[in-house]
This record gives structure tokens, sequence and C-alpha cells, in this order.
């Protein structure tokens, strides 16, 4: 099976994001996930044209299409003021050229009904600008496949859909949860996934693991997620090194393992 399978800077969240750039072509991927490096976010809400474009122009050096942007919900300002931000967030995920918005959802119970209004005010926009919402298991309002298949009802909008990242439903549920067989029940809803694994030690849980060194059963998670209609694009979010060249190493090998697994399905 064909689809894309990109790579998140998280794996360099220490270097600047040109470099985390250079580094995610470097190891054979084509496409890149912008999310934190060095502490912040490079494109934001309240990010500048100069800054967004910025970001595009590294990205396109060194040869990687920032196709996911992640981002965040800003449900202290209000809804109203929330759902202005998130606009503002969607115009410049468009001004980078990414095709999907990654969002996490909330922990905050008293705000789960603001934020699925936010996610029906701003996926309207969201499509017109031709991006794509994508909700991922993050805690809180999406804790697990029920919680997600949950949300993607009560949005009722094509331009919003659910990231299916396995690592966060064994991370917090500490082990209790394990993705695999339910991921067929979301499967048709999933637009996006994410490539993480999750180790669990009593009560501590650890997500900087490179993929098959923990407890998802890649093979499973994917076969499932394929074989209910998903194809793709996926992005490695975690690995298990931090010194540099030994990230290199794992980015790189993940890239091989992933597509191992999907060249066997077919």
């Amino acid at each position: 099976m064909d689809c894309v399978i990109g790579c998140t800077t998280r794996p360099y969240r220490n270097l600047p994001f040109a470099a985390a750039f250079e580094r995610i072509a470097a190891a054979g991927y084509g496409h890149v996930a912008v999310f934190a490096s060095e502490g912040q976010v490079p494109v934001r809400a309240e990010s500048t044209p100069g800054e967004v474009s910025g970001v595009r122009a590294a990205a396109a050096a060194a040869g990687v299409v920032p196709s996911m942007l992640i981002g965040r919900t800003r449900l202290d300002l209000g809804l109203e003021g929330a759902v202005a931000d998130y606009r503002r967030l969607i115009d410049n995920a468009a001004a980078l050229g990414s095709s999907w918005l990654l969002d996490c959802g909330t922990a905050n119970e008293a705000l789960f009904d603001d934020y699925f209004e936010l996610m029906r005010q701003a996926a309207p926009h969201a499509q017109a600008c031709g991006v794509n919402l994508t909700m991922k298991p993050h805690g809180g309002i999406s804790l697990t496949a029920e919680h997600l298949i949950s949300a993607h009802r009560k949005v009722d909008h094509p331009a919003f859909a659910i990231c299916y990242d396995p690592g966060n439903i064994i991370y917090y549920t500490k082990g209790k949860r394990r993705p695999g067989n339910d991921v067929s029940e979301v499967a048709p809803l999933v637009s996006t996934a994410i490539i993480k694994d999750c180790t669990v030690d009593g009560e501590t849980a650890d997500v900087q693991v490179t993929a098959g060194d923990g407890l998802v059963d890649f093979p499973l998670v994917l076969g499932n997620l394929v074989g209910g209609g998903f194809d793709g694009p996926l992005y490695v979010e975690c690995v298990g090194s931090t010194e540099t060249a030994e990230v290199d190493r794992d980015v790189a090998f993940t890239l091989g393992y992933v597509t191992g697994i999907l060249s066997g399905l077919g």
C-alpha cells in the first residue's frame, strides 16, 4: 500500500525548525508536520505573514512539504475569542501550505461543549481555506476510541475528522486500553494517523520510544486502519533517542519499519 509517511519535528524539538526540516529530508521523508522547535511552534495564530513565509521557505529549501501543522485552541478567551483566534490559525496553516491542522482537544471538562462549538464554527472556514481539521487522542475529551467517535459525531462536518494516535491511547490510560481491535470502529472516521509507541512501568507511561519497541502492535493497528478505508497520511512523532545522530538513525529506521508493514498490506 502506498501512502504518505511524514515525520513531525518533535524528535528534533531542540533544534531550529530549518535544521529539523533538513534532517527529516535526509532521513528520506518528503512530508513534515510542524511541531514545536526550541520551545515554540513556529506558526501560530499570532504569527506574521513574514514568519509564516519563512517557515514555508525553509521547508521548500530542505525539500519537504509542511503538510501538517499542530495547533491549539484558546478557549480561555471565551468562545467568540477562541473562534476568531482559531480562524487566524487556519489562515496561517493555509499560508504555510498545510493540508492538515492537528488539534489535541481539551482536558477541561467544563469546556467540552465550547470545544465542540468551536470546531463546528471553525470547520466551514477550514474547508473554504483547503485545510482539514484532525483531532487526536490526548486525554480528556479525546481519551479513548469512544470519545473520538463521539467527537466526530458532535462536530459533524466534512472538514473535521480523527487523527489516530495509538501511543496516546496507551499513555493516557496508563496501559488500561490498548489500540488494536477498536481501531476498526474508528477507522472510517480517521483522516490522519500518528506513528507513536508507548511503554508502561507501573503507573508511569513513556512515549519517547521508537516504533516497535513498545506496546503498540503496529501491524495490527495499521492493518485495521487500512482495512477500514484509511489511506494516509501518517506522521512519525516520537523516537527513543535524544542525541541528534541517534535520532537521525531512529527516524530513518521508523520510515523503513512503517513502509515494510504497509507494503505487506497490499
